[in-house]
């Protein structure tokens, strides 16, 4: 199952795309298709191609700034297009993209729809904690939900933490104002009483408590959850800044903060969104991984090697048979 990679989205792309591309081929047990246009492509691929690298022509490209159903109507050419196209006819398995996320979502959508049981798709992030980190979910896919759709994320979440980051039997908590039962708006309410059916929801969860170690999922509506999701992204380069801030610029003065370096390298390391590569788009009939609008080289490679260990652990299959084990039909 190959890998299509959306080369011309992105605030760094074709440039960063390809050299992450470049630096994930050695640890990919298939192809990798860039999509894209064929002499920018090349420009950055130089003379030592991989042998597992082939380029896919597509000779459009959707901008940040677009909106989704629009651009997807108007460029059927797209890198974006053309790669969802290429899983929907059985090309590939998984497609990778930093380029506008609505429109990826939206192109997905279309492509592949919804797997059968699944009424609403969405997006995880994972997020740095105590423990290995937790999946925050929906990030930012379907904002309008129903109390039920929650029940079906916990579901997807459970199966790509399983399959796709080695979590043993993850448990599921409900993002909401206070940790007793009967706490939040009415939605919430009823999202509590719907997931409290299921022997692997753990709760509701307060924000603050999200980054303990025993945390493995944490669902809410796409609302809630992008505003969560740029909130910790605020915080972190806030916190980031401080800290760089607060070392003087004189290198003699800095030798006192030296022995500090090793102590923040590792927290560092955590921070990094690059270390993480991407997000899951979770519930449609195919592997779509959306990384960050700014991504390195770094980026691309983790958010491809996040898409092979989907195909490798089956998780679209797992998906849709734990759907029709645990969630009613019709």
């Amino acid at each position: 199952m190959n890998i299509a990679v959306d080369v011309m989205g992105g605030d760094h792309a074709p440039a960063e795309i390809v050299h992450g591309v470049l630096q994930a081929a050695p640890f990919i047990n298939t192809n990798l298709l860039l999509v894209g246009q064929p002499d920018a492509i090349e420009r950055h691929l130089g003379s030592l191609r991989p042998t597992n690298v082939e380029i896919v022509p597509a000779h459009e490209i959707i901008e940040m700034h677009e909106k989704p159903l629009e651009a997807l109507r108007k460029k059927k050419d797209s890198s974006m297009v053309v790669a969802a196209n290429l899983v929907k006819e059985g090309r590939a398995g998984a497609m990778v993209s930093a380029g506008n996320t609505g429109a990826a979502t939206a192109a997905s959508l279309l492509a592949w729809r919804q797997i059968q049981g699944i009424h609403r798709p969405a997006i995880g992030s994972l997020i740095p904690s105590r423990g290995n980190g937790f999946l925050l979910l929906d990030a930012g896919a379907s904002p309008d939900v129903d109390p039920e759709h929650l029940v079906e994320f916990g579901v997807m979440a459970r199966a790509y933490m399983e399959k796709v980051e080695g979590r043993e039997n993850p448990r599921v908590h409900l993002l909401n104002i206070g940790e007793e039962e009967g706490k939040g708006s009415a939605f919430a309410k009823q999202a509590q009483k719907l997931l409290s059916e299921h022997s692997w929801f753990a709760g509701n969860i307060e924000g603050k408590d999200m980054f303990e170690a025993n945390v493995d999922i944490v669902v809410c509506d796409a609302f809630v959850g992008n505003i969560v999701l740029k909130t910790c992204e605020g915080v972190a380069e806030f916190m980031a800044e401080m800290i760089r801030s607060g070392v003087p610029t004189n290198k003699l003065a800095q030798l006192p903060y030296l022995p500090m370096r090793k102590v923040m390298a590792p927290i560092r390391k955590k921070m990094d969104y690059a270390e993480v590569g991407g997000s899951p788009l979770l519930g449609l009939n195919g592997v779509c991984i959306i990384a960050h609008g700014r991504s390195n080289a770094k980026a691309i490679k983790n958010a491809i090697l996040m898409a092979q260990r989907s195909i490798d652990g089956c998780l679209v299959d797992t998906i849709r048979a734990t759907v029709a084990d645990e969630l009613p039909q019709g």
